[in-house]
């Protein structure tokens, strides 16, 4: 039996406006700190100790990680970036207010948008500025993988690669891995982990802060999982 560790990061300074954030590279709150520093004292209390971490190429929740690792003293772990973990690209829904832009197109609109398994929101011209094929950070990703806007089902396809071919191996090997990453990219290892249907995945919400933890038997199929009670 081995543990996989799901954290979503710390509340964002654009979760705390309320705004479309996706790809963009928000740093956390200070809420989102305290939050931070809250899961490592949930991981401390319950005795889970990492073996190996891994995170998105997001501030968000690398600074997540970063405080978590450095409450529990572990900071000398390896740590594998990936944006295969990124949050799930929101187009050119990203940097606007989720309440005006409902007031705009609907309520209805925006909840198929957010929820919708399959629904992608309006795509970004690659000549926006917001386009990652301008960011340093992603010049080795191919013109495919660039994503003008996902759906979750997209951001699905995207984490599972990174599911078969980085964090199996890790499992297999017996380590007690964390993911410090987000809510759309956890949301999709939740569907495949747990193989909750395209309709339920639609409700499922991964609080900030609140480390879920796994156990996988052999063939890391999971036996239980459960959040961390609050302190």
């Amino acid at each position: 039996m081995v543990q996989l560790i799901l954290l979503r990061h710390g509340e964002s300074v654009w979760n705390q406006e309320s705004r479309f954030t996706g790809w963009t590279d928000i740093d956390l709150s200070q809420r989102g700190i305290r939050e931070a520093h809250h899961a490592a004292a949930l991981l401390k209390l319950h005795g889970n100790r990492p073996d190996w971490c891994c995170t998105s190429y997001l501030k968000r929740a690398i600074r997540t990680l970063w405080i978590v690792l450095d409450d529990l003293d572990r900071m000398w772990l390896p740590v594998d970036t990936s944006w295969r973990l990124n949050e799930r690209h929101y187009g050119a829904l990203q940097g606007l207010n989720k309440a005006e832009t409902a007031e705009r197109v609907g309520e209805q609109q925006v909840h198929a948008w957010r929820r919708g398994f399959d629904v992608r929101p309006p795509a970004l011209d690659e000549h926006d500025e917001r386009f990652p094929g301008h960011d340093v950070r992603y010049a080795a990703l191919s013109d495919a993988e660039l994503p003008r806007t996902e759906s979750l089902k997209d951001a699905l396809a995207r984490v599972l690669p990174y599911w078969d071919q980085v964090l199996t191996p890790q499992l297999r090997s017996g380590r007690t891995v964390l993911v410090s990453a987000h809510g759309n990219s956890l949301r999709a290892l939740i569907k495949h982990l747990d193989r909750v249907s395209d309709d339920a995945i639609s409700a499922y919400e991964v609080p900030t802060g609140i480390p879920l933890v796994y156990e996988l038997d052999e063939a890391l199929h999971p036996i239980e999982s459960h959040a961390l009670k609050r302190i």
